[in-house]
């Protein structure tokens, strides 16, 4: 009988360690196997080989720096300089780069005995050092190049088109115009533009110096320029992220209200109906199971392309959201602590008051002003389909192709806010439970 009993106990104990097995080796087999089919559905492989590190370094570099466009009009002979080539960032008539000189010729000295010529006929000379003579004509809107066939990475050329890049610059020619950039690290002009006259004034020089302009103080009248500064926009941009923390706070404390009777209705300790208990909880998944960002476009359709229906949108979702934490939340309650409460002689509603409220308030609180904090991060992405806060102009930048500067500075703010509220929502919410984190 012993032996019957130990030869079915390591029957067992053997298939117990071969299910062990199975399951140890099965798992990781399985993940392997979809890992494989990810890198071919994808095509991971073409992704790679699709990766153009040219335009990456390009853009990793607009980031932090800025470039100065020496721009030549082949039709008209007209030569503009511009920071970033945006009008706000032209030089004033007869004001130039010291790096460019000249008159009949113009030299455009890159640095690194890289230089460019604007020669008349719409001629052009680049010099590189390692490298031929490099000479270039627009006629109508063909281009002649002395350019041999086998041409560098660096050089792509057309009849139609040539780039050259360099670790000095880029120039790009067609048939229409001849441009130049020259980089240059920082964020140009983010302090004060061109027509500024405290441009290239340091603080040293505000403080203590006389009066720049006659009319202004030097500190208000740099905060003036800075604040109306027409390239960077520091007053949209300062608006525009209240914009979107207003977005987010209407949003989750008016979702955390309306949620707050739901709750109670859906809590099966506090709400004897089955049927609208139910009903109640199909309705929170209903809004919450559509994301946020598909209401916004849905509530854009009927209500236009606003904060306010950014504000709706993070509403309904967290409508859905709050229900299901609240009701959770209020079925977890000690109902010790309300019957201690009901042997003081107690009514319903103090009982509520005084046993129910203070377990739920520091759970409910915590979890309101962490989606605060979510929804701020939201709000960003939502803000580019409504048509308001830091998320349209982040968007903005985005699709220009060319502002990557003003892509970099948006993000940076945007992270300083989701810091920020994070650090003030446990602040609060330290505040308000008399708790230290």
């Amino acid at each position: 009988m012993t032996t019957v009993d130990l030869d079915a106990t390591k029957f067992e104990t053997e298939k117990l360690f071969q299910r062990k097995r199975l399951i140890g080796f099965g798992i990781p087999s399985l993940i392997i196997v979809y890992l494989v089919y990810i890198f071919f559905v994808f095509d991971v492989a073409g992704l790679a080989d699709r990766a153009n590190m040219n335009n990456a370094v390009k853009l990793v570099s607009d980031t932090w720096s800025h470039k100065v466009h020496v721009t030549r009009n082949n039709r008209s002979g007209e030569i503009t300089y511009t920071v970033e080539g945006e009008r706000k960032g032209t030089y004033p008539k007869g004001q130039r780069p010291d790096w460019v000189t000249g008159t009949d010729i113009i030299n455009i000295d890159l640095g690194g005995q890289h230089s460019v010529r604007y020669l008349p006929n719409n001629r052009t000379e680049i010099d590189i050092p390692g490298f031929q003579l490099i000479e270039l004509q627009a006629k109508d809107s063909s281009l002649t190049t002395n350019l041999p066939e086998d041409l560098p990475d660096w050089i792509s050329a057309s009849d139609r088109h040539v780039g050259i890049t360099t670790l000095e610059g880029r120039i790009t020619m067609t048939g229409a115009r001849t441009e130049v950039f020259n980089y240059f690290p920082g964020w140009g002009l983010f302090w004060f533009t061109l027509d500024s006259p405290y441009r290239g004034h340091n603080l040293g020089t505000l403080l203590f110096e006389d009066r720049i302009d006659p009319e202004r103080s030097n500190i208000s009248g740099a905060i003036s320029d800075w604040w109306n500064n027409a390239m960077w926009r520091h007053k949209d941009v300062a608006w525009a992220i209240g914009e979107t923390i207003l977005m987010a706070f209407l949003g989750t404390m008016g979702a955390a209200i309306i949620a707050l009777p739901f709750g109670v209705i859906a809590a099966k300790r506090f709400s004897p109906f089955t049927l609208v208990r139910a009903a109640t909880r199909r309705l929170f998944d209903f809004v919450r199971g559509v994301d946020a960002l598909i209401w916004t476009v849905v509530l854009a359709r009927a209500f236009g392309p606003r904060p306010l229906t950014g504000a709706l949108a993070i509403l309904i979702t967290e409508t859905g959201t709050f229900g299901k934490i609240f009701s959770e939340a209020l079925e977890n309650v000690d109902h010790k602590q309300i019957e201690g409460v009901a042997s003081t002689g107690a009514k319903q509603l103090q009982q509520y008051r005084f046993g129910v409220i203070p377990q739920v308030v520091p759970v409910l609180l915590a979890q309101i002003l962490y989606f605060l904090e979510s929804n701020t991060r939201s709000a960003t992405i939502i803000g580019a389909i409504t048509g308001g806060g830091i998320g349209l102009m982040l968007t903005q930048a985005i699709q220009t192709q060319k502002d990557w500067e003003e892509v970099a500075h948006y993000i940076v703010l945007i992270i300083a806010m989701v810091m920020f509220m994070d650090w003030f929502s446990g602040w609060l919410r330290g505040k308000l439970i008399e708790c230290k984190n």
